[in-house]
């Protein structure tokens, strides 16, 4: 089988590390932000939160579809263009629904389909490291870090658009001010070696191009389309409950809104603790047996979630869930990032997360209108002890693959 070529990976230095998780949050933030979103678009349109609902839901969508189809040239010598120019969009978008009242509708969508260049670019980025596993865990840490303290901030300086929507304007500037650290995908630029930093010695060819990743198997890309599929599938089994669990709580155990805070930010500390936790691991365990025993244990935590009938004890298993979906999320895009070196596929990876989390209102809200939470929590569980088959199945192949190149590399190099 044809193997990635990791000597075009680099270590995780503080500049790269700075550039890839920032633009990546500056992509993700509108997804972080949407309940502040809503209130915003509702106070500066004069609508009710319906309207806003969707207009929020079609900004989130547009980031999607954007990321999907311009990840492929995230792969290639094109990453750094379209960071920047997708994280320049963005800020005028946003900035405009910030300023100008009249204008919050075009200009949500206008940054919505900018952040879209963000997502990918970074997811692309991710895939330059060494360690997928190790750089998965910091990426999880800083993301979730940055955005439990947004979180915090925003309500405290206000709900008006100009504080929402001027939030994600300015995180898109940061970003842009940080991507020329940016790891370069391996492409003919004599200077992408230098930009991502001590790289592992790289054969330049009179020409002064850096040598292109070995050519993909078959096999490889057959594991690249499956993971985004079942990555979308599992997105959004996921995200349906994250979606209903303050409905679902209240009405099935008396759950306060202040139960679902402490529910919402135990959830938070949850994910940091498994960011930290994958960091210390690294791919120790491989990929395919955690990610196989995640997604089982999730889907489980998600049956007794709709059976619990005490506040407390939702609480805990909510927190318990959201700790195991935070690595898995993590594992999975490992996954995709040792897949292939130039970011093929952890680029569009993140995009494809965010259909299912844009729509898993709507889908969740029809699912127990159908079945009932009980219903609802039983399918969403079958539907992770099903995806597990095949996600592990596709983890094996990513680590079988950057173990083969690994060993493909210490010969070249002995």
């Amino acid at each position: 089988m044809t193997t990635p070529d990791l000597s075009t990976r680099v270590p995780l230095r503080l500049p790269t590390a700075t550039a890839t998780f920032a633009i990546g949050i500056a992509g993700y933030l509108g997804v972080n932000l949407s309940p502040y979103m809503i209130s915003a678009a509702q106070s500066g349109l004069g609508i009710d939160v319906l309207a806003a609902s969707w207009l929020v839901t079609a900004t989130l969508l547009l980031t999607a579809v954007t990321g999907l189809a311009i990840a492929p040239l995230c792969a290639g010598p094109h990453r750094r263009t379209v960071a920047r120019l997708g994280l320049a969009i963005a800020a005028v978008g946003f900035a405009l629904a910030a300023l100008v009242p009249a204008a919050i509708l075009p200009g949500l969508l206008i940054g919505g389909a900018g952040a879209g260049g963000a997502v990918a670019a970074s997811g692309a980025a991710l895939a330059a490291f060494r360690n997928p596993d190790r750089v998965a865990g910091f990426n999880g840490l800083a993301n979730r870090g940055v955005i439990t303290v947004v979180l915090a901030a925003i309500p405290l300086i206000g709900l008006a658009p100009i504080d929402v929507f001027g939030t994600l304007a300015l995180f898109s500037v940061i970003g842009i001010v940080v991507s020329v650290w940016l790891p370069a995908a391996p492409v003919a630029d004599p200077q992408a070696a230098a930009a991502v930093g001590e790289a592992m010695p790289i054969e330049v060819p009179p020409t002064g191009a850096v040598r292109l990743a070995s050519p993909r198997s078959r096999a490889t890309t057959i594991a690249g389309f499956s993971l985004l599929v079942v990555f979308a599938l599992w997105a959004v089994s996921e995200d349906s409950l994250w979606a209903m669990a303050g409905v679902m709580g209240a009405d099935q155990t008396g759950l306060t809104p202040e139960g679902l805070g402490l529910a919402l930010s135990g959830a938070t500390a949850g994910g940091l603790l498994g960011s930290l936790l994958l960091m210390v691991v690294g791919n120790r365990l491989g990929r395919a047996v955690p990610l196989v025993v995640l997604l089982v244990l999730g889907g489980i935590l998600k049956i007794v979630e709709g059976f619990v009938t005490d506040p407390t004890g939702f609480i805990i298993v909510f927190i318990a869930w959201n700790t195991v979906y935070a690595i898995a999320f993590m594992y999975f895009v490992a996954t995709s990032a040792a897949l292939d070196a130039d970011g093929r596929w952890s680029g569009p990876l993140l995009a494809v997360y965010l259909v299912g989390s844009a729509l898993t209102p709507v889908i969740g809200a029809a699912i127990v209108g159908v079945l009932g939470y009980q219903g609802f929590v039983t399918a969403l569980g079958i539907a992770s002890f099903v995806l597990a088959v095949p996600a592990g199945a596709i983890a094996l192949v990513s680590t079988r693959a950057e173990t083969a190149a690994s060993l493909t590399v210490q010969e070249t190099l002995a």
